[in-house]
């Protein structure tokens, strides 16, 4: 239960009427109050009270991707408010299993702290790690220690899906399943490209789909012998494309013509245009 010194309802209320709670200057306060909040609020809030841990789910996925959104606009303050959003439903998830019993609060951060340890020797103990390399190599090593039977275990399935290949790899690579350089990995993306364009002419759907992809799997491979992330590069492309296309509307609808009435050689000019409006406007 709530403790008297950070939680405060006013004598006589009803029970429905709306607690406040002290926000403390110390941090771990701070929390114990927020944690208590929530705890409050499965109570008092229809809404709240109706959520389980699969409810829960859609929404701390859009709250992540809002947080990658903030992150990458460099908006420090968006970024906190995110992260906030987030905290909120480790919290929510952590009350709800409480209250029958499965986990709370207390064993989610035992059981973080105790990996964080175990997970770094190379700070804890006496094992070496002089680069990022070395420490994600021995952090799969302590994983299969633990009792996984693959080193790609623990990939989440909902993962997008470049996203997944991408961990994927990355698994793989710290156990030293990898191409020795970007050239290896980018003739494997053009060995690939063959082979599609080898099932396309066989006309054979199923072989089709799955050259093309092998063909994305070895693209999102040579991102990382390149330094691009394939799911942020990818979604840079798709802003681009919109950015475009709403600009070749635009220039449509400054001649009262829409898109649907011009040929693929009309709308095409407009593209160049509004590539070479872009680029007039690129900082040198």
């Amino acid at each position: 239960m709530p403790s008297e010194s950070s939680l405060n309802t006013s004598q006589g209320a009803l029970p429905s009427a709306v607690p406040t709670i002290a926000a403390p200057h110390d941090e771990v306060e701070l929390f114990r109050s927020f944690v208590e909040l929530v705890r409050i609020l499965r109570v008092e809030c229809p809404w709240d009270r109706k959520q389980t841990h699969t409810t829960l789910m859609p929404l701390l996925l859009e709250e992540v991707y809002e947080t990658i959104d903030a992150a990458e606009a460099h908006n420090a303050p968006e970024l906190a408010k995110e992260l906030g959003d987030i905290m909120l439903h480790v919290v929510m998830n952590a009350v709800i299993a409480e209250e029958t019993e499965a986990f709370s609060m207390k064993e989610i951060l035992q059981r973080e702290f105790d990996k964080l340890v175990t997970r770094h020797p190379h700070v804890f103990g006496d094992v070496s790690a002089d680069s990022a390399d070395d420490v994600k190599r021995n952090w799969e090593q302590i994983k299969m220690r633990e009792g996984r039977k693959s080193v790609v275990e623990g990939v989440p399935k909902h993962l997008p899906a470049l996203l997944r290949a991408t961990r994927i790899q990355e698994k793989v690579a710290a156990v030293g399943f990898d191409w020795d350089n970007a050239e290896g990995a980018l003739a494997k993306v053009a060995e690939e490209f063959n082979e599609l364009r080898v099932a396309r002419e066989a006309n054979n759907q199923a072989d089709i789909e799955e050259e093309f992809g092998d063909a994305l799997f070895a693209l999102v491979n040579a991102s990382r012998f390149i330094g691009v992330n394939a799911e942020q590069s990818l979604q840079k492309a798709n802003e681009k494309f919109m950015r475009r296309f709403k600009r070749i509307e635009e220039l449509a609808a400054e001649t009262a013509t829409t898109l649907d009435s011009m040929s693929l050689a009309e709308m095409d000019a407009l593209w160049n245009r509004a590539k070479a409006e872009e680029k007039k406007h690129l900082p040198s």
